[in-house]
């Protein structure tokens, strides 16, 4: 049970402090979760790129081209059922939810680095 100070908080207030406390929680805990997802398909994504000998190009577009990275999530999101042979949804999603979060791109041009200087 949680007590405020009536001087302070009103019955109504009281709800609202609650509820956004329990909404910003669970949107900062979706919001790990996601990351985690996400990241989950990094190394397959950096070995194929270090397969074709591209981690250093990937790495280098990501962190120079970041107005362009939104217009190329976009691109994927319109151009998703033709890239349906080569990629699967999930795949797909992870790809424009990478390009569209900067910090992220940056992460995963950090990571590509990080695997191709080891």
């Amino acid at each position: 049970m949680i007590i405020f100070d009536k001087k302070r908080y009103n019955r109504r207030s009281c709800v609202l402090v609650l509820v956004k406390r329990k909404l910003c929680y669970t949107q900062w805990r979706m919001q790990t979760d996601f990351i985690s997802n996400s990241r989950s398909t990094w190394p397959g994504w950096a070995a194929s790129l270090r397969r074709l000998g591209l981690e250093g190009i990937v790495a280098w577009a990501l962190e120079a081209a970041e107005p362009l990275t939104v217009l190329g999530a976009q691109a994927l999101y319109l151009g998703n059922p033709f890239l349906r042979p080569a990629l699967t949804d999930a795949q797909c999603n992870a790809l424009t939810d990478l390009l569209e979060n900067r910090a992220e791109a940056l992460a995963f041009a950090a990571f590509l680095r990080k695997g191709s200087s080891s």
